[in-house]
């Protein structure tokens, strides 16, 4: 955002539309940028109904700051300025937006407040560096949690958007050489937090799952609509890593562990437990919608979202979220115990089964 350019065409129609104080206009050429503006923000929060209101914020002080706007920047570059900077006021605070330590084996901690995001609500015509799959995952978002705020601003923008350091800097009201310490640092904790992963963020990442993901999240669903608690384990990495959140204390790093502590929950009792299952995709990742039958109820009710990250044909994490209530995430509240028609057009599709 350093020297001057001419204004674009969508520039100088936002200059006229905020020197005339048109709403209208002005909502039109701003609204065309919020799904990136939203990841941009569930970025920086790890929570989509935080990235939600603070993309709404944005908006906000963007009207109200129009008459800042002198165009020598992009539009887009100016929003991401002020979504970036509503974000680090709202870390700056909340004081329950820190992972908590755990003491297990290898890097991470429990990041409480993380949330999936859906994929149906990403940009549908993105940049690559907007929505790559590696800088979407879960694990990616959590690591970032790792970093102080403004550290996690600078390398958002340096690596993952790919922002020159001149730009960065003037966002963050920084200098450069503020700017690449803070990159330098932020560089360490991920290679830290994501040991096993490639850390070339800003490379060309496939979007689309696997084959491979996709059978497994099918057995995964097999075995869970069959309460076969042995098909499942079969299906998980021994080294597993698990949570469900936002439940503390939930997190471990075996599948022995995990499927201990399903067991000593009550789950996967035979002739008790009545699964439906969906399957969608969140942040990039495949992922099941698990619907719970009691006896006498007439219909199964979304109890999980269960996101996998799946390596070499095996579950290596499994992460739960509670999914009740969250109707952003697109999953029915309920199915009917009936069969059910696949929807092969849909986001989400059910698989069928006949309730034992």
């Amino acid at each position: 955002m350093t020297g001057t350019r001419p204004p674009g065409a969508d520039e100088a129609t936002f200059l006229a539309a905020a020197r005339s104080g048109d709403t209208a206009r002005f909502a039109l050429l701003t609204e065309r940028h919020r799904r990136e503006l939203q990841v941009h923000c569930y970025r920086m929060l790890a929570n989509y109904e935080d990235a939600q209101d603070m993309t709404q914020e944005t908006f906000l002080r963007a009207w109200n700051k129009r008459e800042t706007f002198k165009g020598h920047a992009t539009l887009r570059t100016w929003l991401y300025r002020i979504a970036t900077n509503a974000c680090l006021d709202f870390l700056e605070k909340r004081n329950d937006r820190t992972p908590i330590p755990y003491e297990l084996p290898g890097p991470g901690s429990e990041v409480l407040y993380l949330q999936p995001y859906p994929d149906r609500m990403l940009p549908e015509d993105p940049q690559e560096s907007v929505v790559a799959r590696e800088t979407i995952e879960l694990a990616f978002i959590v690591a970032v949690q790792h970093l102080p705020p403004r550290q996690r601003a600078a390398f958002i923008l340096r690596d993952v958007l790919g922002w020159p350091a001149s730009t960065t800097a003037d966002a963050l009201e920084l200098t450069v050489a503020s700017v690449t310490s803070a990159l330098q640092r932020a560089r360490v904790t991920m290679r830290e937090q994501l040991p096993d992963r490639r850390l070339d963020w800003r490379s060309p990442a496939t979007h689309e799952l696997s084959n491979d993901e996709r059978g497994v999240v099918k057995s995964y669903i097999d075995a869970h609509e069959r309460n076969d608690l042995d098909g499942l384990t079969s299906l998980l990495r021994d080294d597993l890593r698990f949570a469900m959140l936002p439940q503390a204390g939930t997190s471990v790093t075996t599948a022995k562990d995990a499927v201990d502590g399903w067991v000593s929950g009550g789950l996967f009792q035979r002739g008790h437990d009545d699964w439906r299952c969906t399957t969608t995709t969140v942040n990039r990742m495949p992922a099941a919608g698990l619907y719970l039958r009691t006896p006498d109820d007439p219909e199964y009710r979304l109890y999980t979202l269960a996101v996998l990250h799946i390596v070499d044909g095996k579950i290596a994490e499994l992460t739960g979220f509670d999914a009740t209530g969250k109707p952003w995430l697109g999953l029915p509240p309920t199915l009917p115990s009936g069969p059910i028609v696949d929807d092969s057009s849909a986001q989400v599709t059910v698989t069928e089964v006949t309730a034992e």
